[in-house]
């Protein structure tokens, strides 16, 4: 039965050119870049080469890539950091409520050693305000932190705006954004953005698995996340993972090449996704339609649970997912489609389809009829639906009450 991946914001194919690139570097050109002779030498040219092409990615400088191992910590690194090396006093951090867990995680835990957060929230389209942060920014901000892309609903958010309204309020404040969604999707740009520190994941862009990057822009001062022998900056101590490093390097310059191909692609995939589900009954976009990430589709069913749906597509040869990826395990609702203002009983019903450079025509095809099929056979089976047909109130259900959002 031919497949259909499209769980793209959970982890994309390691592209053969990024695969091919890495080999020398297990069983040939195997030496440490930290070492004086040739095999180091060759080592620390290779991934000299790669932080260049991460750097040409987000239009920053290559000194100004740290390597890391993913999104999460190149999150953790610019948080913990920050909080560490802030002026005395300044132990304020300011993000959103619809956060990757990298960071929303991160933040509780620096509360716990006695910092504060204040948490921006969204509209019902998904945006934070700019102003909403300006507002709340003081000289006691150590770092702001909004994600540039909604890893849940894809929402594209107002960064550069946020990181002008907050300078203009706090000059020392450092600004952050975890820009792991958007990379290799839409144009990403430190300059244009002017953030201080920006997060990447080499497996959201077909790189491989367990390396990533912080950009840190030059003069920035951070707090290391791990000490030891000075590697990267002296921000991040221990062996470099070449191999890795080699493939999210090779990863980033073919994503900075297709871009605008890749990403007019995956729009018109996205959309005929879109288009070819929402005529179902009692079916919503969760998340703005036209501010969105090109390859992101996220659509509520009313009446069935998500988690039932992504088992049925599995049987049918559709990889999808009913929220992010690192908390998928966990039962309750998505944090990012409650602070929509979706009820809870309808946010267990979503499901999310997102794309990448290799989906095809087909692909969409087969999940567009899979999951038709698939939400009609669990609403035959479910009493919730049986009373929103009859036009009853949602009783027994949190977050109940049949209203629409």
């Amino acid at each position: 039965m031919a497949y259909a991946y499209l769980d793209n914001s959970a982890t994309t194919m390691t592209d053969p050119e990024a695969v091919k690139a890495m080999l020398p570097y297990f069983t040939e050109s195997y030496g440490n870049p930290s070492s004086l002779h040739s095999f180091g030498t060759e080592a620390r040219e290779a991934v000299e080469k790669a932080r260049a092409q991460v750097a040409r990615l987000v239009g920053a400088k290559p000194g100004e890539i740290v390597f890391t191992s993913g999104g999460t910590e190149s999150d953790n690194l610019a948080l913990r950091g920050a909080a560490g090396a802030g002026k005395p006093g300044a132990n304020r951090i300011v993000t959103s409520n619809v956060e990757h867990p990298a960071v929303l995680e991160t933040c509780k835990s620096l509360e716990a050693r006695g910092a504060r957060t204040d948490y921006l929230r969204i509209d019902r389209d998904g945006f934070v305000s700019p102003v909403d942060a300006a507002r709340i920014v003081s000289e006691r901000t150590a770092i702001v932190s909004v994600m540039l892309a909604n890893n849940e609903i894809g929402t594209i958010q107002p960064v550069q705006e946020v990181a002008v309204e907050c300078r203009a309020r706090a000059r020392n404040a450092l600004v952050h954004t975890d820009a792991v969604q958007a990379a290799g999707k839409i144009p990403v740009d430190v300059e244009r953005l002017g953030v201080d520190l920006l997060s990447l994941a080499s497996h959201k862009f077909h790189g491989p698995k367990g390396v990533g990057a912080l950009f840190v822009r030059e003069g920035v001062r951070l707090s290391p996340a791990m000490t030891g022998g000075g590697h990267e900056k002296g921000l991040r101590s221990g062996t470099e993972n070449v191999p890795g490093i080699v493939g999210m390097g090779k990863a980033a310059e073919i994503a900075r090449e297709n871009l605008g191909e890749d990403a007019a692609r995956m729009t018109r995939l996205r959309d005929r996704l879109i288009d070819g589900l929402l005529p179902v009954e009692e079916t919503f976009l969760n998340g703005s339609r036209e501010k969105r990430l090109p390859n992101n589709a996220n659509l509520r069913f009313l009446g069935i649970e998500g988690e039932s749906l992504v088992l049925l597509l599995d049987g049918e040869g559709v990889a999808a997912s009913t929220g992010s990826a690192c908390s998928s395990k966990k039962l309750q609702a998505s944090h990012v489609l409650l602070a929509l203002g979706i009820p809870e009983w309808q946010a267990h019903g979503s499901l999310r389809l997102t794309l990448s450079r290799f989906t095809t025509d087909e692909e969409v095809s087969r999940a567009v009829d899979a999951t038709k099929g698939a939400v009609s056979r669990l609403r035959a089976m479910s009493p919730v639906w049986k009373k929103i047909k009859a036009g009853e109130p949602v009783i027994g259900v949190k977050g109940g009450g049949h209203e629409h959002v």
